[in-house]
């Protein structure tokens, strides 16, 4: 499987495990059914028999018959499966209450292929689904963690693929030097020398505290960073009281311009080299090339340019926002049978005049198709010439401006392409029969 399949499937789970999370039922009716890998499914096939048999005794029959149907769902969802696939299988099953307080029964089945197995066994009736194991999947595996330490104070902080936490943080107030010089200078200065060996210790202790575990005695994370704006770090790094078993995960010791949050940030970037396969930094460095490629007009930006770029089979590297909320609707204008293409965010969408033909004394426009613009685009985008689709989120400097600035959606193209266009419209919709706009292409920079 290439990089970009992976991401692509990444994404899928992160918005499922979203969609399970957010669905609740009335009562337990709500089934959980992970299978690890090599084991039998016959097993569970028995396990579901037996919980048949138990659910016909719940008293209440509302309650009774969503759990006896959730189950029953999930013996015919088993009927497919032979053996337990390579990765394991999950299956979610229930009656889920929908918004609008009414009762719409959902299964989910899910076959783990693209990841690391699933670890886990478990059978849950409940009120909403578990998919704390699925969600483990999602995480990059490598965790590292960061001390920023000045004359100030410390913060304590971790990064896993492309989520920056800050664990905890405390301030202090050290005294400074001074010129008074007599008998009060020893004792100026012991007090000095003892307070700042105290914040020494209580950030030892505390380091001790939030990079070991308490289950194995051992790093919880992969790696340490310790950074900082005064020569606290250092001193951390080589007094005894720092954990050796934290000391052997030092990998870079480095020099900020700030505490806190700034100096966390500032730390995560002068450490970047060591941490090439976290997906922060692989984020940075490719909405820098991305911003790069603006200074030689090899770029799109927006929907409507990405589209006609992407028909074009000019953008060679997709850039989109996770999240992006944007749908793509398929419109019949009844009376002339023709279809339009339109592509609304929820602010779009309360405008009914985008549900109407203005060509045609503003006919109301029906609905043929609607879906996520963002699943049409990993449907679709090979089969424009794309090589790749990258997933960025904004929880970067850079990924914001781009998710936020810049519409969430662009592209770095193979060629230049000139955009004309009297009336360059940012809703972001496009004709299936119609476009005033011009394009043109260039191989020169």
């Amino acid at each position: 499987m290439s990089e970009t399949d992976e991401h692509i499937e990444i994404w899928k789970m992160k918005k499922l495990v979203k969609t399970l999370e957010a669905a609740r039922g009335n009562g337990t009716s709500m089934i959980s059914l992970i299978i690890p890998p090599r084991d039998k499914i016959s097993r569970f096939t028995e396990m579901l028999a037996n919980e048949y048999g138990t659910a016909s005794n719940i008293k209440s029959k509302l309650n009774r018959l969503s759990v006896l149907g959730a189950i029953t769902s999930a013996q015919q969802k088993l009927k497919h499966y032979r053996s337990v696939p390579p990765n394991g299988l999950a299956l979610y099953t229930g009656t889920v209450v929908t918004d609008e307080g009414k009762e719409k029964k959902v299964t989910f089945d899910i076959e783990i292929e693209p990841f690391r197995p699933i670890n886990a066994s478990l059978y849950l009736c409940d009120s909403r689904f578990h998919t704390e194991a699925l969600a483990e999947l999602l995480d990059s595996g490598e965790k590292f963690g960061f001390i920023v330490m000045d004359g100030k104070g410390t913060l304590f902080g971790t990064l896993s693929g492309n989520a920056r936490e800050v664990l905890h943080r405390f301030t202090v107030d050290l005294p400074k030097k001074h010129g008074r010089g007599g008998q009060s200078a020893l004792r100026f200065d012991r007090i000095r020398t003892e307070k700042r060996h105290n914040y020494v210790r209580k950030t030892a202790e505390l380091a001790t505290q939030f990079f070991i575990s308490p289950d194995t005695n051992q790093p919880n994370v992969s790696g340490l960073i310790l950074a900082g704006s005064a020569d606290f770090k250092t001193v951390l790094s080589q007094s005894g009281m720092f954990d050796p078993r934290l000391g052997a995960k030092i990998l870079n010791v480095v020099d900020v311009s700030y505490g806190g949050e700034n100096g966390f940030n500032q730390a995560i970037e002068l450490s970047s080299e060591l941490l090439l396969d976290v997906k922060i930094i692989q984020e940075t460095r490719l909405l820098e090339k991305y911003y790069e490629a603006m200074h030689t007009s090899k770029y799109v930006v927006g929907v409507n340019e990405t589209l006609k770029g992407l028909e074009m089979g000019a953008v060679e590297i997709l850039i989109v926002w996770e999240n992006l909320d944007v749908n793509r609707y398929i419109l019949k204008n009844s009376t002339t049978g023709e279809t339009t293409v339109k592509h609304l965010d929820k602010f779009q969408e309360a405008d009914q005049s985008n549900f109407r033909d203005s060509k045609t004394n503003n006919a109301e426009l029906e609905v043929e198709e609607k879906m996520s613009l963002l699943e049409w685009l990993v449907d679709e985008y090979k089969n424009f010439g794309c090589s790749t689709l990258e997933f960025v989120t904004n929880k970067s400097q850079k990924g914001s401006e781009f998710c936020k600035g810049l519409g969430g959606i662009g592209g770095i193209l193979r060629y230049q392409m000139m955009y004309n266009s009297s009336t360059d419209d940012e809703s972001g919709d496009t004709s299936a029969n119609e476009s005033d706009d011009e394009w043109e292409t260039s191989e020169s920079d």
